[in-house]
């Protein structure tokens, strides 16, 4: 059993993560104030002591604590170290992304550093300096001493009975009183604005701007330390320290993906050649901003990261993916031995360059600052790919470096439509007037934007069991659905293929050009690879009829899978445009 310490950004997300495990846990707020919808985890509210804490954890068999509390919960962190110190149980801190310090901003350790770095007014000299306080209502008391020198302070709170009874019984006013009507806007002119370093999710760079704006003077209270052993800053991360920690709390384990291991290679090679380090793990930045630890090993010339599928069964499982690095005048990715080519157009690169995609490219060049010529080679990698589609798409000599978000989520065909129905149910709990099922990363962050109200929870992966899904919804009475696909999955959904797996259907250009006649698109396709080489081939005034007629292809043979919900299909290309009916 795991028990999460929340109530904050990174609270949910962990809630997110345990819940595609099926497995029962607990999750606990001071306040109880937010508002999750959970289908496996048990909401506990009210402060936990020492004694409180562990008399739990002991009753309720606690095998692991995950702290997404607050950065600056510092009596809380210490009672989760303390307590799991006690009863020997590991916990993982999840931490929050953090921008680099700016230098530009007044940095301070603590509130006491305050009267070092403000002008203390010269009473009877004009205008009193004023200072916004954003630090929260139990910061207050520490700030007072303030006024008693002349500075004027506000303070900014929620808005919440509880907060501002408390604001007043530390002797604030109701003149000084403002609030977070919109977290990010700054509505009180002052001089200066007291920040806490409340990471990327507490918006700490979008009040920096504000204050920018305003030309105010920006001091922030540095977050405290924190000195646990395991400690991430993502879902995946998450997860991977949980398939770790607690191996039987997921049926499945994650794994890694080439280009994740071409990019730990290739940074551990980097930090040999130029710094003289040799790590035994490096934290590899990945697509989503996380960072996660990766395993590496050396040898003369290259460094190596062994690939882990986890429970996704896949070929390349176990395979070395080497990196030799060369000092260079710029910045350049080689393909070595057993790394593809791309002899066909349609890919992300053109034919002649090596079959390393363009998302793990971008990982390479974010997690190596140093300008060197970075060689990837696969040994065995021309057999294996004979055992992969890369021939029959015209990727030749090896395998492909691949990889959206850099992590394997674990497939199981009988697991993973349980993972989905799991996150149906969360979806259809969470009261979201719409559920918005979609293919994977790249897709779902197009349609976050597309429908930016609606909660996380609403958004769930299909994979490619596209009809499996919508019988969910149905089984659900979900009342609305929006079913975004990109086009290589589209044509095999507008032919009829409820699953688009690989496996079990290839890309048919004989129907492809049926679509393209009923749009009245003449275009030759007897060259292309893959179907998302349509977008540049078909002219741009046609594109919109050629998408409509392929989404009312997939609405003919997915609305009867929801005959009582309102079914939408939207069409997403690869540079996010969205096209419907």
């Amino acid at each position: 059993m795991i028990l999460v310490f929340g109530g904050t950004t990174e609270g949910r997300k962990a809630a997110e993560v345990l819940e595609e495990a099926g497995s029962p846990y607990f999750y606990s707020t001071k306040t109880g104030e937010q508002n999750l919808a959970l289908h496996h985890g048990t909401v506990l509210s009210g402060a936990m002591d020492g004694a409180a804490m562990e008399a739990f954890c002991r009753e309720k068999g606690i095998r692991l604590i995950v702290d997404a509390a607050h950065p600056f919960a510092s009596q809380l962190h210490a009672t989760i170290a303390a307590a799991c110190s006690d009863l020997q149980i590991p916990a993982v801190r999840y931490e929050r992304i953090y921008p680099p310090r700016d230098p530009d901003i007044t940095w301070i350790d603590s509130y006491d550093d305050l009267p070092g770095v403000l002008p203390i007014p010269v009473q009877g000299a004009g205008k009193p300096f004023t200072l916004l306080a954003t630090t929260g209502v139990q910061s207050i008391r520490r700030l007072k001493p303030l006024e008693q020198k002349g500075i004027q302070v506000y303070y900014r709170i929620l808005p919440r009975e509880s907060s501002v009874a408390l604001a007043k019984a530390q002797g604030a006013t109701v003149e000084q009183l403002c609030y977070y009507e919109d977290s990010n806007a700054i509505d009180v002119e002052a001089d200066a604005i007291l920040l806490k370093e409340s990471g990327i999710s507490g918006g700490f760079v979008e009040k920096v701007e504000a204050a920018r704006a305003k030309g105010m003077r920006i001091i922030a209270l540095k977050r405290p330390e924190l000195s646990l052993r395991h400690c991430i800053n993502g879902p995946y991360g998450l997860r991977r320290a949980i398939e770790h920690l607690l191996p039987d709390f997921f049926p499945l384990h994650s794994g890694l993906t080439t280009g994740t291991c071409a990019t730990a290679a290739a940074m551990a090679q980097t930090a040999r050649l130029l710094h003289g380090e040799q790590p035994a793990e490096v934290a590899v930045l990945l697509p989503d901003g996380e960072t996660i630890m990766v395993p590496v090993g050396y040898c003369d010339g290259y460094a190596y990261c062994v690939k882990q599928a986890g429970d996704d069964p896949d070929v390349t499982d176990g395979i070395e993916v080497r990196a030799s690095v060369q000092p260079s005048e710029s910045f350049q990715i080689l393909g070595g031995t057993g790394v593809g080519t791309f002899t066909l157009p349609g890919f992300d690169f053109p034919p002649g360059e090596p079959a390393i995609n363009k998302a793990p490219r971008e990982m390479m060049r974010a997690n190596i600052p140093e300008n060197v010529t970075v060689t990837i080679s696969v040994p065995d990698g021309e057999e294996i790919a004979r055992r992969t589609f890369n021939p029959r798409l015209g990727i030749e000599g090896g395998i492909s470096i691949i990889g959206v978000s850099g992590i394997v989520k674990p497939y199981s065909e009988d697991a993973f439509i349980d993972s989905i129905r799991k996150c149906m149910q969360v979806a259809k709990a969470s009261g979201a007037e719409r559920v918005v099922i979609n293919s994977g990363f790249k897709s779902e962050q197009y349609l976050k934007s597309y429908y930016p109200d609606l909660p996380a929870q609403a958004f769930v992966q299909y994979g490619n069991y596209i009809g499996e899904t919508l019988r969910m919804a149905h089984e659900l009475a979900m009342p609305a659905v929006t079913l975004g696909v990109m086009l290589g999955k589209a044509v095999k959904l507008a032919q009829g293929h409820l699953d688009t797996h690989s496996r079990k259907t290839m890309m048919d250009k004989g129907f492809i050009q049926q679509l393209l006649a009923e749009a009245g698109c003449s275009v030759g396709i007897d060259d292309i690879t893959l179907a998302r080489e349509l977008w540049a081939k078909i002219p741009p005034q046609q594109l919109h009829d050629f998408a409509r007629t392929v989404v009312r292809h997939c609405l003919e043979h997915c609305k009867p899978l929801l005959p009582d919900g309102e079914l939408t299909i939207l069409l997403i290309d690869d540079n996010g445009n969205i096209y419907s009916t």
